[in-house]
């Protein structure tokens, strides 16, 4: 049997499994489709300006530097990060500006200015109080390892003391993120603030479990950065990191299938016909995509039947060179919708887009003067959509939905003259997004969250179907979002390594056969 581990896809998930793996002393051979790694974390440069075209908040580096250190490697020598206070600001229909501090007090200060008697305040101290609980209990039992379903969460026969049910009981099974939020905060502006936590899963707070409010917390506590170079650095580092580890990097290189005998993955398959034999896989793709076009077959029938998941949400994105900036901006901003309840419904109910969406800008001029030439700006503009339905046709819908988007930005944003400003615009549609970068409808991040029980799971990172095939990346557990996707790809690695020193073959199929 050979000792070389393929890494299929090289998003973050991917490389940082490849750090990982090769750091631990394993032969990897990463197979990247695209012409380059990085996944959704890639760059677009035209006319003097620099874009991010995928992620652009960083949160919780800590994740990445315990990636890192696996390799011997210094975040602070890797990457310049940036904190960012505040970390955004919002702009509401009534005309409120509202920024979003890190500081629980001073945010709890301005909520009760914004809504003097009301108790907003301490309504917010307590929403970040249970998010505190809530993170402290994902981080025990949640994070770090592979998880699929409460059977890996908790041990019952072994957990099931006074301290685990106080955890399970501070989970708040069957609420949802907006109804544990509202619970806490009455202002309806501040609470759709706090909703868009939930908006690095791609989902709505509506239907997501009430404990992924712990990303508040996370975000709070670890900070927003932004790295010097964009978020592009990101993966540029990991790969700086993976080719000094001896890591094979191949871009250029599609996978066709995964050749399965026994039950066990013992090939990969390029497009281009080549023959790979290996003792493991690690399948950065989205995982559904992985068993319906890689896997096939029975593991796959299993890996349906198991349960049904939901693409997360999709979006259009607006890359549009500005000669001038504007100076009302923070670097991160959200131009909120006018009923939120409504923009969700729109969104992941119907399947349509709304007519009176939410916009996400990145403006990192502000901080990086280099994204754009002398006075100007490297506007990002994200607008969430649903993931793609078949009567969607994107080449036919954007011209409208430009004007919905654009018009929003000019009545809620303060951007009247936003056209006359643009110098290059270029867009990323659903449709774009879906054949880009082999994700499940043009999900961007990965599978929904929904479920007021069994919303946070999504696929194990170690395959209950296939021995030797590991999952990372947003479709893979703890799920979407930079920190989450470079956790998966640690936990895969983990998960393989483990399963190798001792000498087993991952889980007993014989047992779901």
């Amino acid at each position: 049997m050979t000792d070389r581990i393929a890494v299929i896809g090289g998003g973050l998930g991917g490389l940082a499994s490849a750090v990982v793996l090769a750091a631990r002393g394993h032969k990897v051979v990463l197979l990247e489709k695209n012409g380059w790694v990085g996944g959704k974390a890639a760059v677009l440069e035209e006319g003097g300006f620099r874009f991010d075209m995928g992620p652009t908040i960083l949160t919780v580096p800590r994740v990445l530097r315990r990636i890192l250190e696996e390799a011997g490697c210094d975040l602070d020598r890797e990457l310049e990060l940036v904190r960012l206070e505040p970390q955004w600001r919002c702009f509401f229909d009534d005309g409120t500006v509202l920024d979003l501090s890190e500081n629980i007090g001073a945010m709890a200060a301005e909520l009760d200015r914004l809504t003097p008697g009301r108790g907003a305040g301490e309504g917010y101290r307590r929403f970040q109080a249970l998010s505190e609980r809530l993170h402290g209990i994902s981080e025990r039992f949640f994070f770090w390892k592979s998880v699929e379903d409460l059977g890996d969460t908790l041990k019952f026969r072994d957990s099931m003391n006074t301290s685990t049910l106080s955890d399970v009981l501070a989970l708040r099974m069957g609420s949802t993120v907006a109804g544990t939020i509202r619970s806490h905060v009455p202002d309806a502006r501040a609470a759709q603030m706090l909703d868009h936590f939930t908006q690095y899963v791609g989902s709505s707070p509506y239907g997501s479990p009430a404990v992924l409010c712990a990303i508040a917390h996370m975000q709070t506590n670890d900070g927003v950065w932004y790295p010097m170079g964009g978020t592009r650095a990101v993966p540029l580092a990991l790969e700086r990191v993976a080719r000094r580890l001896g890591v094979e990097i191949r871009t250029g290189t599609g996978v066709r299938r995964l050749e399965v005998t026994d039950k066990r993955v013992t090939a990969v398959e390029t497009e281009g016909g080549e023959r790979i034999p290996v003792s493991a896989v690690v399948s950065n793709m989205d995982s559904v995509r992985t068993y319906e076009e890689l896997v096939g077959g029975a593991p796959a029938k299993r890996f349906r039947k198991r349960r049904r998941y939901e693409p997360a949400c999709s979006g259009v994105v607006f890359y549009l060179g500005l000669d001038r900036g504007y100076d009302h901006l923070l670097h991160h901003d959200f131009v909120f919708s006018r009923d939120p309840a409504e923009e969700f419904d729109w969104i992941y109910r119907r399947g349509e887009p709304a007519p009176d969406p939410t916009c996400y800008i990145a403006a990192p001029a502000r901080t990086e003067p280099g994204v754009a030439p002398p006075g100007g700006e490297a506007l990002y503009v994200l607008v969430h959509t649903p993931y793609l339905r078949p009567h969607h046709d994107w080449s036919r819908m954007l011209p409208d939905y430009r004007r919905v988007v654009f018009d929003k930005l000019k009545r809620t944003a303060g951007m009247a003259d936003l056209e006359e400003r643009i110098r290059v615009e270029r867009v990323l549609t659903p449709q774009d997004i879906h054949d880009r970068y082999r994700v499940l409808n043009g999900a961007i991040y990965g599978l929904a969250s929904h479920g007021r029980f069994m919303g946070a799971f999504k696929p194990g990172n170690r395959s209950r179907d296939v021995e030797g095939l590991y999952l990372a990346g947003g479709a893979a557990h703890p799920g979407p979002g930079m920190p989450m996707v470079l956790m998966s790809g640690w936990i895969a690695a983990d998960s393989l390594d483990q399963d190798l020193r001792r000498g087993a073959r991952g889980t007993d199929l014989r047992a779901v056969a």
